[in-house]
């Protein structure tokens, strides 16, 4: 036998083998995705990454998968938000300019279980705060305070303006000219108490621990989370802000 004939019978024999391996890959790979989306496949839907996003599902590692195809997507957006109960009423959406509007525009006014005051904002911002009030805010009210939480105080979400600082007003656009964040001031207990950052995020208390568990928990559902502790600018709310580089203070 020649080299050149035993190279060549090499070269056929792993061109053989990766073909095989490919379409056994394939094979495998196409029964999992006929398992994952038969309408009676046994994977609950909160494990299944091809199934749309149910709020009030488990959490689960493929949750952040449905939330983010959810987060770009209106109509998913809108539809979780839904089957949910929250009450989010459409609107057109808002074009102002370049720097200001609202796309996915509507009016939030009941979250899973907690009311809130009317306030306009984005499909995004109230899905994300959707996540946050049912998964961390109740959560915790449950298990520090031994109550729900009935109403979330804010103080808005779209404001097209500028970003301010601690040294004043910046260059820069601020996210709520997008309605990409929402302020976040306080709560009502179910149990009649009225929790605000100004009052009750100092302290030693179960209150003061309630304020500082929420907030750690919201920097799983949000880019940026700005609290008491960042500035004197954020002593009295928490910005939740849904796009940005990751920043949790």
């Amino acid at each position: 036998m020649t080299q050149n004939s035993g190279r060549r019978r090499f070269v056929y024999s792993a061109a053989s083998f990766i073909f095989r391996l490919v379409a056994v890959a394939t094979l495998l790979g196409g029964g999992v995705w006929w398992v994952l989306a038969h309408p009676e496949t046994p994977v609950p839907s909160h494990w299944n990454p091809v199934r749309d996003l149910k709020v009030t599902a488990p959490i689960t590692p493929v949750t952040k998968f449905q939330l983010n195809r959810a987060l770009a997507d209106d109509v998913q957006c809108r539809a979780a938000l839904a089957e949910a109960g929250v009450h989010f009423a459409a609107k057109e959406d808002l074009v102002v300019d370049q720097n200001c509007g609202i796309t996915g525009r509507g009016v939030l006014s009941r979250l899973v279980t907690s009311r809130i005051e009317n306030v306009e904002t984005s499909c995004t911002t109230t899905l994300r705060l959707t996540m946050w009030e049912h998964h961390v805010v109740q959560t915790a009210a449950r298990d520090l305070l031994g109550t729900d939480i009935t109403r979330m105080r804010h103080v808005g979400s779209y404001n097209c303006r500028r970003m301010r600082t601690a040294q004043g007003q910046d260059n820069g656009w601020s996210s709520h000219a997008r309605a990409d964040s929402i302020d976040i001031i306080g709560v009502d207990t179910g149990d009649g108490r009225t929790l605000t950052l100004l009052s009750d995020w100092q302290g030693a208390g179960p209150e003061a621990a309630f304020l500082r568990q929420i907030w750690r928990g919201a920097c799983g559902w949000f880019s940026v989370v700005l609290g008491p502790d960042f500035n004197r600018l954020h002593a009295d709310h928490f910005h939740l802000q849904g796009p940005g580089w990751g920043y949790c203070r």
